[in-house]
């Protein structure tokens, strides 16, 4: 019986909570399958120990399918990570995350927030517009796939106040 309601649940919706140190080992393996230089374990739980950081996670029962990482200083905030699993892409789960940590955001007091996209992520670039963020700078050659191809990464903003 507790198998088969195991299994219902992890069917489920993603629920969304505020992430810890106790998520570091997975955020890092999902960071790792998300982008080309993933951080380590130590590096997200380090973040995640800092006070200026903040952090949101899906979780599917047990298993860790999306997160986001931001730092704030003073009332602005950069956006450091954001990653869905493969297999809740495209389903809205990146957007519902990014909307509760830009509420969270702005309760904390930021007023503007900021982050840098690949310029050839199309589906990120794609989340970020409708959700308000507009292009403020623009850095050349700043990101390189695995060819070594230089793409650029773009500067986005958004006013919370």
């Amino acid at each position: 019986m507790i198998a088969i309601v195991s299994r219902l649940f992890a069917r489920g919706d993603p629920v969304l909570s505020e992430a810890g140190p106790r998520d570091a080992t997975a955020i890092a393996a999902l960071h790792a399958a998300s982008f080309h230089r993933g951080w380590s374990d130590g590096d997200i739980e380090r973040m995640l120990l800092d006070r200026a950081v903040l952090a949101h996670r899906a979780a599917v029962g047990r298993n860790l399918v999306g997160f986001i990482l931001s730092r704030v200083v003073v009332d602005e905030a950069e956006i450091l990570s954001v990653a869905v699993g493969t297999a809740r892409r495209g389903k809205g789960l990146a957007r519902r995350l990014l909307d509760l940590h830009l509420r969270r955001l702005a309760g904390l007091g930021a007023r503007a927030v900021f982050l840098e996209v690949d310029e050839d992520n199309v589906p990120a670039r794609r989340l970020y517009g409708r959700a308000g963020f507009r292009e403020v700078a623009r850095r050349d050659a700043y990101y390189r796939d695995t060819t070594g191809k230089a793409t650029a990464a773009l500067v986005l903003r958004r006013d919370l106040a």
